[in-house]
């Protein structure tokens, strides 16, 4: 691929701002002026306002892969205006290139409950974008994309917070996103991560070697910014937003407002699949259906890989289809059904909960856009059926996918069941068991690398042993050349690394000290989560959790900010 792009000015040139030139802004914003403090904002899709940057701005890293799929040139990581650009400095950008970002607002469901206590205002006004800022929209070797930065400072939205983003958390964010990129799985995208050791900001956080499940201490971090990317920033928390106001009636424009939105996501994430001729209703539904295909697969997806989202509200769920926000999510270690990484969490959206959680938001998606259908009984119910299916089709996914996990040709429930109830029973760590599985053992001295604990019980012994002749059985496989060909497909679909928590610490610890060679290192290994690398890597990576790590603060779980 060209890498076309080897300027600052070609850069934009691409300039293309659908969502700003679309959709309407906060009437209200002239009057507040530079709309970096909290308040209400009633109605409009966004508010214009400029991102703060961060003082003296040190580059950390940018991702080599999308860089090429963008067709950005490297070079221009050495351009004053580009480093500028990203580390939230948009005063001086050439047109056609806007010099103000947009924030904008949605409402909040946890679990499919609408919330209003946490808005400032009590109202739901005071919801949105209070630490990401959108600054650039335009079209890259001839895909439309979003370039969003997370630590850019206040906005109408921020509840009173300082709007920054600290070290610690944009690390995890920058290496997350290209990593489930490479595992297979739609997400937003990382761009860039600049830091600063001239701005810090004071965070909750826990003692050294602490056990407690909420922040003991407040501590001083540095600032970071990370750029991430995606083909719109959409969230379903957006559409309830203005769902809601239409079906209150908030004001005149309320109902308008929603077909902008609803249309305006159609053009951005489905175009390629609803005709733009279709009656509005018949959009509607179409899009209903999509997207529940989309988040149905990505949540089997998740699982797939071991990961949690942690914080699965509505407005961190993309309408898109594609894992957003990267806050307290986790990759499992040692196997457990209630996984879940964040300390305010719950059961609810933890681990084998989120098809769950998922089918929650679908719910809240659903009901925002029935004021735009609610005139056609036939439409309405139409879309109450599509609501009603998530269940089934996000159960036939599941099926799906743990047939291919396990290397069978279907779904086998008592299999299954009994796989589980072992793999809690032994204590086994989730990614290094599926992926010695693909090796396809008939032992279980094969399976031991994956074991917390050894086993000495000859009960679980003869279990697990039975379990797998019983599995190796329905493999059906009859000569050397089909065994290896389904122990390949089987480690396209098991990963052998993933981004736990643990590995992320050292990490850390060196970027705080200004060394950043570990995250880069970290970067090429997670790149490649399905490939055999280097014995030395193999040796630290591909390995359970270190024992001093259970139950730490700050490893096993993290707080929201984190």
């Amino acid at each position: 691929m060209n890498k076309n792009i080897n300027s600052f000015e070609k850069l934009a040139n691409t300039s293309d701002y659908s969502f700003v030139e679309n959709l309407t802004n906060d009437p209200d914003e002239k009057l507040n002026g530079n709309n970096k403090n909290p308040r209400e904002v009633f109605s409009g899709h966004y508010v214009n306002v400029a991102p703060t940057p961060i003082k003296d701005p040190i580059y950390i890293s940018h991702s080599k892969n999308f860089f090429e799929e963008l067709g950005i040139d490297e070079s221009l990581l050495k351009e004053e205006n580009f480093v500028k650009m990203f580390s939230a400095d948009l005063s001086n950008v050439p047109s056609p290139m806007r010099n103000k970002g947009w924030a904008t607002g949605y409402a909040l469901s946890i679990y499919g409950n609408e919330y209003y206590a946490q808005c400032p205002f009590q109202t739901g006004n005071g919801y949105g974008d209070g630490r990401a800022i959108s600054i650039f929209e335009g079209i890259l070797n001839n895909k439309r994309w979003e370039f969003q930065l997370k630590g850019a400072g206040r906005t109408p939205y921020c509840r009173g917070a300082d709007g920054r983003a600290v070290l610690r958390s944009s690390v995890r964010e920058f290496l997350a996103q290209e990593h489930m990129h490479k595992l297979g799985i739609p997400t937003s995208r990382s761009l860039t991560l600049f830091t600063s050791k001239k701005e810090q900001v004071q965070r909750p956080w826990f003692k050294e070697h602490s056990y407690s499940r909420d922040p003991e201490v407040m501590i001083e971090e540095d600032v970071a910014i990370t750029t991430r990317v995606a083909p719109s920033f959409i969230r379903v928390g957006q559409l309830e937003l203005f769902g809601r106001r239409a079906r209150k009636h908030e004001h005149k424009n309320a109902l308008k407002e929603l077909e902008q939105i609803v249309l305006h996501l159609i053009d951005r994430e489905y175009s390629k699949t609803i005709d733009v001729t279709l009656d509005l209703e018949k959009k509607v539904l179409l899009l209903a259906k999509q997207f529940q295909d989309r988040l149905t697969s990505l949540v089997a997806n998740w699982i797939r890989v071991g990961y949690c989202q942690g914080n699965f509200n509505s407005d961190n769920c993309a309408t898109g289809g594609f894992t957003l926000d990267y806050g307290p999510f986790g990759f499992i270690d040692m196997f457990d059904p209630n996984y879940q990484p964040w300390t305010g969490g719950g059961i609810h959206f933890s681990f084998f909960n989120q098809p769950q959680a998922a089918q929650k938001n679908f719910k809240s998606f659903c009901s925002a856009l029935k004021p735009l259908v609610i005139s056609k009984q036939e439409s309405i119910k139409e879309l109450e059926n599509i609501e009603k299916d998530f269940i089934y089709i996000m159960q036939s996914k599941m099926e799906k996918m743990w047939a291919r996990k396990l290397g069978i040709k279907r779904f086998d429930s008592e299999l299954f069941e009994e796989l589980i109830n072992l793999m809690i029973e032994t204590k086994i760590d989730y990614t290094i068991f599926f992926r010695e599985l693909s090796n396809i053992p008939k032992d279980i001295k094969e399976l031991e690398k994956s074991f917390y604990t050894n086993i000495e019980n000859e009960n679980i012994k003869s279990k697990w042993n039975k379990w797998l002749e019983k599995w190796n059985l329905e493999l059906n496989i009859n000569s050397k050349e089909d065994k290896e060909k389904l122990s390949q497909e089987m480690k396209l679909t098991n990963p052998k690394y993933t981004l736990r928590e643990w590995i992320l610490v050292d990490a850390y610890k060196e970027a705080e000290n200004g060394n950043y060679q570990l995250i880069k290192k970290l970067q090429e290994i997670m790149t490649n989560p399905y490939s055999k690398q280097e014995i030395e890597i193999e040796n630290r990576y591909y390995n359970k959790k270190p024992s001093n790590f259970f139950g730490v603060a700050g490893v096993s779980h993290i707080t929201c900010s984190s």
